[in-house]
């Protein structure tokens, strides 16, 4: 099967990283890419972002937080466990510019995606401004894996408790109003924040990509559930994005169909539960 596990880390509660045997996917992938996986043969799809690469050892670095079914059945591995399918490289590769100044604006998981496009734009020759947020300090991921990358970084969180106090966008606005000529601003986060990120910006005319993270299943175009509207137009996020113009992007629907099969998740989280307690129960009945 492959796909082996060979690093695992917790970043923060109810947040991992993975390291994973996938070496056509470290060979090939780029930034702003992603994969789909299955935990196992029941299993449903999700896509995660490719973190990081590794060519030579032929891996490649996922960093997922515990949100439904199958991220808690995915946290549940550890090392020498297999995931059972692992499809990709995905999607386009984020733009990479040359001498320009780009401000990667990420908020909570979303800074697994800044970081391999930090990484990217240096390597373009770019002068690289990171704004990294969380609602606290033990929310925070991979500040060290991008400051080590980034001309400069800026830290918020919601209650003040580490780096500025307040939303990325009081951050990327200070930028702004100090004179920094800004040539793209680059955001990947909650939806919400992404929308006024992309407020933020437009005022001042800044070019501004959004990675969009719609509900996604066979990652090629043919299911139709990754769609969003930019520029009243529907695009596929899976093949044509995930990157989008910022300016041109219906939030406000992306933010709806988000909402549509919660329900359904939180039955299927649900009788998960219940399996793993009978299970259990089953097991201390054999025991005795």
């Amino acid at each position: 099967m492959g796909n082996r596990i060979v690093f695992a880390k917790e970043l923060a509660p109810q947040t991992k990283l993975f390291e994973i045997e996938a070496e056509h996917i470290a060979k090939r992938g780029k930034a702003g890419q992603f994969i789909i996986l299955r935990v196992n043969d029941e299993g449903e799809r999700i896509p995660l972002t490719i973190a990081h690469r590794n060519p030579e050892r032929g891996t490649i670095t996922l960093v997922f937080q515990v949100v439904g079914k199958t991220t808690e059945m995915l946290a549940g591995l550890d090392v020498g466990d297999e995931i059972r399918d692992l499809a990709g490289p995905l999607g386009k590769a984020t733009e990479i510019p040359t001498g320009k100044t780009v401000v990667c604006v990420g908020g909570g998981i979303g800074n697994a995606v800044v970081w391999p496009q930090v990484q990217a734009l240096k390597e373009g020759g770019n002068r690289t401004i990171a704004i990294l947020g969380a609602r606290n300090k033990s929310l925070l991921i991979l500040e060290d894996e991008i400051r080590s990358l980034a001309d400069e970084t800026v830290i918020t969180t919601d209650d003040g408790s580490y780096g500025k106090k307040g939303m990325v966008t009081h951050a990327l606005e200070e930028i702004i109003e100090r004179g920094e000529k800004i040539d793209e601003v680059i955001t990947i986060g909650p939806v919400v924040m992404m929308k006024f990120v992309c407020k933020t910006t437009e005022p001042h005319g800044i070019p501004t990509q959004a990675s969009l993270n719609p509900i996604m299943v066979d990652g090629t175009g043919m299911c139709g559930a990754c769609r969003v509207t930019v520029g009243g137009q529907t695009r596929f996020a899976c093949v044509e994005g995930p990157e989008f113009d910022g300016h041109q992007v219906d939030f406000d629907e992306l933010i709806t169909r988000l909402s549509y099969y919660k329900p359904e998740e939180q039955v299927s989280l649900t009788l998960h539960h219940q399996c793993r307690l009978e299970t259990a129960a089953d097991n201390l009945a054999k025991a005795d």
